[in-house]
């Protein structure tokens, strides 16, 4: 796996570009941005192939392919929720000791609740509360969630750090998945409004809303192949939600199982702690 390393530099001059703007107001600049942020993902996208990190990634009419499920998927999603239940009651039996020890480690080292719970977007657009780990400092968090989480954040508490770095807070979200409001595989949830290049992701994407057709899952392709943390370069915030695209094409059981195992080979190898 080769995580993408995008210079914005090597394509794209800031000076000129924010010279131009200068004279637009604030709506006709919005929309300058977005048309040249477009025109740079398409350019990415084109020189990258027509795949998304392996995945075939089918377009039309200038969108990508939306199709009907095949008979075959339509009984893999079922069988999908089957194993979203098996596997998150096991994980959560499994785990249990160490989730109990981090939950009062959590509760030691700073004032606060243990979870953090959030308002994220999930399938057909329907809103569900997330479970995590708090690890942040409860007079610092956003709970709006539109201030992404940087590298050497102050907000984040020191066990938060350990936990982020091997993403040990997202492991609540196996609730999520034991209730339905999640899946173990599927694009990540966002909250309502999330920023992506310096805009909200619905305006940078005009496809973003197709990703709403799967349950949103503890991990995904774009996860799984590097695309994750902060979506404050636009080029990489498309990427992420053309692979979240390119999975719900390919869907399958073989390549949620793929998945797993690619994201746990990535948490077990080096973390990122954003």
């Amino acid at each position: 796996m080769t995580e993408l390393r995008y210079d914005r530099s090597e394509v794209f001059d800031d000076q000129p570009f924010r010279a131009h703007l200068a004279s637009k107001s604030a709506a006709a600049m919005q929309d300058e941005i977005v048309r040249q942020t477009y025109s740079l993902a398409t350019d990415w996208k084109q020189q990258a192939g027509p795949d998304q990190s392996g995945l075939p990634y089918r377009w039309s009419d200038g969108l990508p392919v939306q199709d009907r499920w095949t008979q075959s998927q339509a009984v893999q999603l079922m069988l999908k929720r089957l194993v979203d239940i098996v596997l998150a009651s096991g994980a959560l039996l499994f785990l249990l000791p160490m989730l109990l020890f981090v939950a009062l480690a959590i509760k030691l080292t700073s004032k606060g609740p243990i979870f953090f719970r959030q308002d994220r977007v999930g399938r057909n657009g329907e809103t569900f509360k997330i479970f995590k780990f708090r690890t942040m400092f409860t007079d610092r968090e956003d709970a709006s969630g539109v201030k992404q989480t940087k590298a050497n954040d102050d907000r984040v508490t020191p066990i938060g750090q350990l936990l982020r770095a091997k993403s040990i807070d997202e492991l609540p979200q196996l609730i999520n998945v034991l209730v339905g409001d999640m899946s173990l595989v599927g694009p990540r949830p966002h909250v309502a409004g999330m920023l992506a290049g310096g805009m909200t992701y619905e305006t940078l994407v005009p496809y973003y809303g197709l990703r709403y057709r799967m349950a949103p899952g503890l991990t995904g392709w774009a996860q799984a192949n590097g695309y994750r943390g902060p979506t404050d370069d636009p080029v990489l915030a498309f990427a992420r939600i053309d692979h979240d695209l390119a999975y719900i094409q390919n869907f399958s059981l073989g390549l949620d199982i793929k998945i797993i195992v690619m994201t746990a080979w990535v948490e077990l190898t080096r973390g990122t702690g954003v």
